[in-house]
């Protein structure tokens, strides 16, 4: 019977994504395994893997396409002997609340290539995400047109998009002309004056205009980015976690030292083997061995169980457009000072391109936040749940200190812990800075 092909979910919190390309077309037959759309979620664009062999008889979701949910059927396959007049739309979408309810308990799987980056790369691990139909019919496939809009989602063309961004035309006050009332090229620059400058009125709606007059600011809207990224610390900053700051001062005086040494000894740029050591590496090297030095710090609360985990996978704040994501060093306590290095400044390249795998931002067991290259002296961050805490890392700077009695000039950094009080206590808080401050302050000890 014919195959509904649906919108995968690509992490766990995703409830919708972009569909930014289609790589085949209707009437290509298809292999399992072959490649068939790009999707956008918060974090990268990936791409889809056929599961079944057949062929593509209708494609319900246009390329272009924002906000499809999770579970939208978005085209139809037809396996072999098969033929349109075997497709019954509504009997696909009918069963659609039983499909999800069975894709949480035993999804069936549609294999996603993690990253558009390795497009024909086979070798990097595979996401399986729940398929089941949508429970609507789909917009002009079977089911009466709606207004464009409606449900949230605009129909355009991504052309037509890009000359409203341009122009400042309200994309919701036009009315399509292409295929199921699309917004195409002609729509927007036939639009009249009266749909130009008017996108930021769902939001100016809102506020007060003696306090924000309408021509005081321009609306930049929420991307799923900045969604997920607001939901996600609402949630755990104001109704989820019991958190508590924690602070210490640390001596980089020593560490310096030895980053000077060791960058000295480094290729000449361009040569194999360059390397170039930050104090940021250092941070995340000490970290790793400090909550294997304390363990009850590098922990994750849940309702049943505190989760001990065996390594420090250490997620690296990196600010991209629109954003923050904590691309994952995965068992740093295990690598050297070069190879996380290398591995952080090859993952923030991704990230900053939406190129990174799931795999690579998805998980951890503690953070860390540097704001020290904007000049920070001190903050406090926000707890990735579920990891049990965060750590925020000031500016290095020169500042009067006492030394044995006498006053003296050293290199100071400000270290700020968030924690979960609901798995890491005052004391074991305070336990894993005094490890990281050893760490720090004698560098040496990272060998032992």
């Amino acid at each position: 019977m014919p195959i509904a092909i649906t919108m995968p979910a690509l992490s766990p919190t995703m409830e919708e994504g972009n569909l930014t390309k289609w790589l085949v077309k209707e009437g290509d037959e298809i292999n399992s395994g072959d490649l068939l759309a790009e999707i956008e979620t918060d974090k990268a664009t990936m791409e889809v893997e056929a599961v079944d062999e057949g062929r593509i008889a209708k494609i319900l979701i246009p390329e272009g396409s924002e906000g499809v949910k999770v579970n939208t059927t978005i085209a139809i396959l037809l396996e072999e002997g098969e033929s349109e007049g075997d497709i019954d739309l509504k009997a696909l979408t009918a069963d659609a609340p039983k499909a999800a309810a069975k894709s949480e308990a035993a999804p069936e799987t549609v294999i996603v290539e993690n990253s558009v980056e390795n497009r024909g790369d086979k070798s990097g691990e595979k996401t399986a995400a729940a398929k089941s139909p949508h429970p609507e019919p789909v917009e002009g496939r079977g089911a009466a047109p709606k207004p464009n809009g409606a449900g949230g989602r605009i129909k355009a063309s991504p052309l037509a998009k890009r000359i409203a961004a341009q122009q400042g035309i309200d994309l919701g006050s036009l009315t399509g002309s292409g295929p199921h009332g699309r917004i195409v090229k002609r729509d927007v620059e036939n639009a009249p004056k009266t749909a130009v400058a008017v996108a930021s009125a769902p939001i100016a709606s809102a506020l007060d205009d003696r306090i924000y007059p309408p021509d005081s600011y321009t609306t930049v809207k929420n991307d799923g980015m900045r969604k997920v990224i607001a939901q996600r610390l609402w949630q755990s900053f104001n109704s989820e976690v019991p958190h508590f700051p924690l602070e210490i001062e640390c001596n980089l005086d020593a560490l310096l030292a030895a980053r000077a040494r060791i960058n000295a000894l480094a290729p000449a740029k361009g040569e194999d083997g360059y390397y170039k050591v930050s104090v940021n590496d250092f941070i995340i090297k000490a970290s790793a061995l400090a909550l294997m030095k304390v363990p009850a710090a590098n922990a994750s609360f849940t309702p049943d169980a505190i989760l001990l985990h065996k390594h420090a996978d250490i997620g690296v704040a990196v600010a991209i457009d629109g954003g923050l994501i904590t691309p994952i060093v995965w068992q740093a306590e295990t690598k050297g000072l070069v190879q996380i290095s290398n591995e952080v400044k090859d993952m923030a390249a991704r990230a900053k391109a939406k190129r990174l795998k799931p795999q690579e931002y998805q998980g951890g067991t503690f953070s860390v936040s540097n704001l020290g290259m904007f000049g920070i002296k001190s903050f406090a961050s926000i707890i990735n749940q579920p990891q049990g805490a965060i750590m925020s890392v000031g500016a290095g700077e020169q500042r009067p200190v006492v030394k044995d009695g006498e006053l003296a000039i050293a290199t100071m950094m400000n270290v700020t812990l968030t924690c979960d009080h609901r798995v890491v206590d005052g004391a074991t808080g305070a336990a894993f800075l005094g490890a990281f401050k050893q760490f720090i302050e004698e560098p040496a000890a990272m060998l032992l």
